[in-house]
């Protein structure tokens, strides 16, 4: 996952709904286009990330096979912000049933989310890429947002490096919360792994509250999303 470079505070208001006249356009890709533009992708990822000297290469090649596999996955869909150029894109999947998108998590997943999963109603976002030099500051917002909207989840799932302060803060910032720890294997690709990489797995919980559950997180059908 790679958030911005800079830190947005919460904005109000509906996401999907650019309020500045510079905004910065958002248009739906379906996988045939999203394979058209992976390299220009890569290059966003490139221009947006903070690796090190000498380490764009790698970055780059790890972001493309991460976007080819996510592409492969059923109900995939990437959302990319534009005005002359890419400006940004947020792309992800729902998550399976079965959810093997919590393999690895540290301890017992809450019941709430373990029963939106099992009900098909959580998107995970995959990605998020800003470029740094963009007017629109609310941008990765408005992209999280309208693609969890566009696809009426009832829960969004993220997961970040937890070395990643950045990213987990901007993402608590928008009101994700943190619920636990998963712990998966390196890249295979890497030639030397290292040992597994611990994530934080974070989730945006998109219907009414309750505030008889100490997660935040609400049970009732209401907060179901219709079939």
């Amino acid at each position: 996952m790679t958030a911005p470079l800079r830190r947005e505070p919460p904005q109000g208001g509906e996401g999907s709904t650019p309020t500045p006249a510079h905004a910065v356009r958002l248009r739906r890709l379906n996988r045939w286009q999203a394979e058209t533009v992976r390299e220009d992708l890569a290059d966003l990822y490139v221009e947006s990330s903070r690796a090190q000297a000498g380490q764009e290469y790698r970055g780059r090649e790890a972001f493309l096979r991460r976007l080819t596999g996510d592409i492969r996955r059923a109900g995939f869909a990437l959302l990319i912000g534009e005005d002359t150029a890419f400006a940004g894109c947020a792309y992800g999947f729902p998550v399976p049933r079965e959810g093997t998108w919590w393999r690895g998590f540290d301890g017992a997943l809450p019941q709430s989310v373990e029963q939106l999963t099992a009900s098909g109603h959580v998107f995970a976002i995959t990605e998020i890429v800003v470029h740094p030099h963009t007017d629109d500051q609310g941008l990765a917002r408005r992209l999280q947002e309208r693609l969890l909207a566009d696809h009426h989840a009832s829960l969004g799932a993220t997961q970040v490096d937890e070395a990643d302060a950045v990213a987990c803060d901007a993402f608590l910032s928008w009101g994700w919360q943190d619920i636990g720890g998963i712990r998966r294997p390196t890249d295979p690709a890497v030639l030397r792994p290292s040992s597994p990489v611990l994530r934080r797995a974070l989730v945006l919980p998109l219907g009414p509250r309750t505030t008889a559950r100490t997660d935040g997180l609400a049970h009732e059908n209401r907060t179901q999303r219709p079939d």
